[in-house]
């Protein structure tokens, strides 16, 4: 690659459809059975000779790049710190950050694909959701996250409400860890369809406003929303106009705004 080469990597999001925490490893490591899919809405890496990494603000609903980490906590640094390659990155960010969409696991992953190290193993060291952000489409995941299989693409639509707050994935597993010590239930409404998300309830404890989000979401669809893994989006499957948002960017609860994005699948082919 010479100065004057570019080469571009798209990272798409991921949508948890479900997901299931079907126990705790002796390392403290949970362990998941999810199903997730990849999404339209995706960060562009551009990797040119050089260093440093270049944010540029693109995120949906204008809530920013103040919760993307800088510096070595930063998963494209550290991505690239273990394939011991240096590079000029200009990312531009569209995903939130902290709204459980695996906006950073798919930032590393692509930088995997970028550096030609389609390495699951080597994956799950960066964090659960990169191994499945590698491959992209529609999977099943278990184990850490290192366990990927791969399901029939589907294309299905759903729309994201993204409020303006972060939620901390750590604090969250925190939370979980301390209902199953006291016994809590955390099978949600949508449990006997098997698309729950055993984590919505601590994520509520965690960050209560969540709860008005969802209550504002579900009138304005006439639909049930879900947690998109720890938080704090929510979604609904179908079109905008059969939610009846189509001609709504946002909602609102009093002076504050979440936005509505709608989005669909896409396929691995379109992610590698």
């Amino acid at each position: 690659m010479t100065d004057a080469e570019v080469c571009t990597v798209l990272a798409p999001a991921k949508l948890t459809v479900s997901l299931h925490v079907t126990g705790v490893r002796g390392d403290g490591y949970h362990l998941l059975d999810a199903e997730m899919v990849s999404i339209n809405l995706a960060d562009t890496l551009e990797f040119a000779e050089g260093g440093g990494i270049t944010v540029v603000d693109e995120v949906v609903g204008g809530l920013g790049v103040t919760e993307v980490p800088s510096g070595e906590q930063n998963l494209v640094s550290r991505a690239l710190g273990l394939l011991g390659r240096s590079a000029a990155v200009r990312l531009v960010k569209r995903i939130p950050s902290a709204a459980g969409l695996g906006g950073g696991s798919a930032d590393a992953a692509a930088v995997l694909r970028w550096g030609g190290r389609a390495d699951v193993t080597l994956a799950a060291r960066l964090g659960a959701d990169v191994p499945f952000c590698l491959g992209g489409g529609r999977a099943r995941v278990k184990g850490v996250g290192e366990i990927v299989e791969p399901l029939a693409f589907e294309d299905r639509d759903f729309v994201l409400l993204v409020p303006p707050l972060a939620v901390s994935t750590a604090a969250v597993y925190r939370r979980w860890d301390e209902r199953r010590e006291r016994g809590a239930d955390d099978a949600g409404d949508d449990e006997a369809d098997g698309i729950g998300n055993d984590l919505e309830a601590a994520a509520l404890e965690v960050a209560p406003e969540l709860a008005r989000w969802r209550n504002c979401f579900h009138e304005a669809t006439g639909v049930r929303p879900r947690l998109a893994g720890s938080g704090s989006a929510w979604f609904v499957e179908g079109r905008a106009t059969s939610t009846g948002l189509e001609h709504r960017s946002f909602l609102r609860l009093g002076r504050e705004r979440a936005a509505v994005v709608p989005v669909h699948t896409i396929p691995a082919e379109s992610v590698r």
